[in-house]
Order: structure tokens, then C-alpha cells, then sequence
């Protein structure tokens, strides 16, 4: 019998371009959900385009550019933009909102910073949205310290519950200066010049993961068993592997031969755990986070095992025709600071359309969330395997 295949076209996965005006200027933005700011454009973003110096002949750099409005604002004047962002949604959003604009001087790129731009590349202005882990905003400004010329111009852009006050001053220990443009509705852009090749506070960039191929160790015992996970700024409990992931390796239960889904892996580990516990069956991984495929990658790599591997995806999108006998996931339920619950709908989701008949969902998940009602509703059931003072486990067979 021919498993049901899934819905390709639900409102999760269906894009949409919503008009923005920027100094006059009329803008398509692609979104859709899982992107930042869906549906609006994100007002640091709009701040960043409205405020930032750019000139014609500029070569511009756009770090965690979301769905690229500042870039395709720059393009408009810049000899050339480079976009990076470390989500595959993100990047994805960028090229469909510089496609819509009949932009044709910019490039789009997945990765955090300036890792995957061209070695040589030197940028008279850097614009970066804050992101949220202080240690990645401190790798973006150290990307954009170097990618600059001198006298080139660092714009940095979000809201004052993200960090942007504090960014401030890094990015004056960075290049000696920085200055706010604008402030609105709890956002602010901010600007330094960079007037060395120095910085100006000698130990700002002595953290040993700025570089783009730096990884932190991080030792852990997960399921009775040692585990070396690999790990980069910014992805999911990047120092050490947190409560609930522990939980969920504990009480998952995969047997011998069994194929396994990891739905959102991070730095790997429930995957490798999943790996040993399957001893032959095939695992894959899935993460939109290219740093934490990354990740995932060193982690499988150093674990030694050989039945497992990790691709970089919009939830299961790129798996969405492979079936698995498991599906285990710790989601994320965030898009930016806010909760956002159409995220977790549809991981649940999509581990029922790649689960074959019979096939185990095992999901864990703070206990407050309603996610009973979503796998009841998908699975037509659901059980609490684990019931924690801050952690729930949940499992449903399909």
C-alpha cells in the first residue's frame, strides 16, 4: 500500500510578498511563516535601509540579512551587495525579494558572516541586524571590522530588548567610535567608521570561535554513553547540551535496524545518540541553522558512526519523500524573541508525512506548550512519556 503522500502547498511552506515603501520607494518582500518579521517588514531592518549612507560605487555587505530589504535598498545605488544569513528560510526569503525587485547586482549566500563570501572581498559599508546570541553578533562585528576599507562604514541595527544598546558599545570598543542615526519604536540603528586596521580595545576579538571554521568542544554523557558534540555561536545550547535534549535521549526508544529522523538536530546530538541506539539503521538529520549542520557534521564525524548524516533543510522539506520508522524533535517554538507556535505545527506535521504506518513520534517540549492537542489532532493520539517540573516528553504512533 502506497503510504499518503504529504501536502507540499500548506500555509507554512506557501510564500507570499507583502509591499513595503521606503523613502518613496515601493518594495516587494517575500515571506512566509518561519521567516523573521513574517508578513511586515522587520523595523530594524526598515531603520537600517532608511538610515545607512550608501553610494554609488559602494560595494555593500549585508550580515543576517533576513528577507534582505536593507540589501535591496543598497543595490539600488551600490556598484554590488553580498547577502549572508545563516537560516535557510532567511536566504531563501532574500532571493525571492531580490528576484521580485529585479535586482540583479547582488548575491545571496547561506552562511553566518563573512565565512562564505570571497576571501579577497573588501566592503566600503557593512549593515547588520542584530541576532540574538551575543557571541554571533560578536563574530558578525568582527567580520565586518575586517571586511571593511578604511573609512568604510559599520550600520548596526535592532531593538533595545534584543541587545542593540550593548552593541553600541561593542561596536565602539571595536572601531574607537559609534554613534546612534535614529531611534523608533524601541529600535535603533547605530554607526561607526573604521579609522584602523586595529581595534580599538585590544582583547574585543580574543574569543577563539570568531573565525568561521572555529568550533567549541563541548564533553557530555547522554543515555549512559560519552558523547563529543560540535558546536558554533548561535546554534540551539551551543556550550553544553541542555535539559530537555537530555530527556529526550533518555526516553526515546529506537531499536536495532529502525531508521530515525532527527527534526531540528542542532549540534547532533540526539542524532548520534539515535545512531548508536538504531546500530545500523539509517538516521538522518535535518536543520535549518546551516551552522548547526555544521555542527552536526564534526559531531558525526568524531562519534564514529557511519549510519548517519545531516542536510541543511527547511524542517523536513528536504527529506519529505524519505519515510522513517522514528521521528524524534526538540523544536523550536521562537522566531526572533516572540512564540511562534505555527513552527512546532508544522514539525509535528511533517513527522507524520515522513513517518511510515506504524512509525513513532517522540517530541519534547516545555511543559506550558499545548502540543498535546497538535499531535492528538495529527496523529488521532498521544501519550506523555515523560512529565517534568519544566520538561514534558510526548510520543504518538501513526
Amino acid at each position: 500500500m502506497t503510504p499518503p503522500q504529504p501536502d507540499r502547498d500548506t500555509p507554512y511552506y506557501r510564500w507570499q510578498s507583502v509591499t513595503e515603501s521606503i523613502a518613496g520607494d515601493r518594495l516587494l518582500l517575500a515571506t512566509k511563516p518561519g521567516v523573521f518579521s513574517f508578513g511586515r517588514a522587520d523595523p530594524a531592518a526598515r531603520l537600517l535601509a532608511e538610515q545607512a549612507d550608501i553610494r554609488g560605487g559602494d560595494v555593500v555587505v549585508q550580515l543576517n540579512c533576513g528577507n534582505a530589504l536593507f540589501g535591496v535598498v543598497a543595490a539600488r545605488v551600490a556598484a554590488h551587495v553580498y547577502v549572508t544569513d545563516r537560516h535557510l528560510v532567511s536566504i531563501q526569503a532574500a532571493q525571492r525579494t531580490l528576484a521580485l525587485n529585479g535586482v540583479d547586482n547582488a548575491n545571496a549566500t547561506l552562511g553566518h558572516g563573512s565565512f562564505v563570501l570571497p576571501g579577497d572581498l573588501r566592503a566600503d559599508v557593512v549593515g547588520i541586524r542584530i541576532p540574538h546570541e551575543k557571541q554571533a553578533l560578536l563574530q558578525l562585528l568582527h567580520d565586518a571590522f575586517l571586511l571593511l576599507k578604511p573609512g568604510g562604514r559599520c550600520y548596526v541595527a535592532g531593538a533595545n530588548n534584543e541587545g542593540i544598546k550593548p552593541a553600541q558599545r561593542t561596536l565602539a570598543d571595536i572601531f574607537g567610535n559609534a554613534n546612534k542615526l535614529a531611534e523608533h519604536s524601541s529600535h535603533r540603528v547605530v554607526v561607526a567608521t573604521k579609522r584602523s586596521d586595529v581595534p580599538h580595545e585590544a582583547d574585543v576579538f580574543s574569543s577563539p570561535f570568531l573565525e568561521g571554521d572555529a568550533f567549541r568542544e563541548v564533553f557530555a554523557t547522554l543515555r549512559g554513553q560519552p558523547l563529543t558534540l560540535y558546536s558554533r555561536p548561535g546554534v540551539f545550547s551551543w556550550e553544553h547540551p541542555d535539559e530537555a535534549t537530555a530527556l529526550l535521549a533518555e526516553h526515546m526508544v529506537i531499536n536495532t535496524g529502525e531508521s530515525v529522523l532527527d527534526l531540528g538536530c542542532g549540534s547532533g546530538a540526539l542524532g548520534v545518540v539515535a545512531a548508536r541506539l538504531s546500530n545500523g539503521g539509517r538516521v538522518r538529520l535535518v536543520d535549518a541553522d546551516i551552522e548547526a549542520v555544521r555542527s552536526s557534521r564534526g559531531t558525526i564525524e568524531v562519534s564514529g558512526v557511519k549510519n548517519c548524516s545531516v542536510v541543511v533543510s527547511d524542517i523536513a522539506s528536504a527529506v519529505i519523500d524519505e519515510r522513517f520508522d522514528v521521528v524524534v524533535s526538540n523544536p523550536p517554538f521562537h522566531v526572533g524573541k516572540a512564540t511562534n507556535l505555527e513552527l512546532p505545527l508544522q514539525f509535528i506535521h511533517d513527522a507524520w508525512a515522513v513517518l511510515e504506518p506504524g512509525g513513532r513520534l517522540y517530541l519534547v517540549a516545555n511543559r506550558t506548550l499545548p502540543y498535546e492537542s497538535m499531535i492528538q489532532e495529527r496523529f488521532s493520539n498521544v501519550q506523555c512519556v515523560h512529565d517534568g517540573v519544566r520538561f514534558k516528553v510526548l510520543s504518538a504512533r501513526k
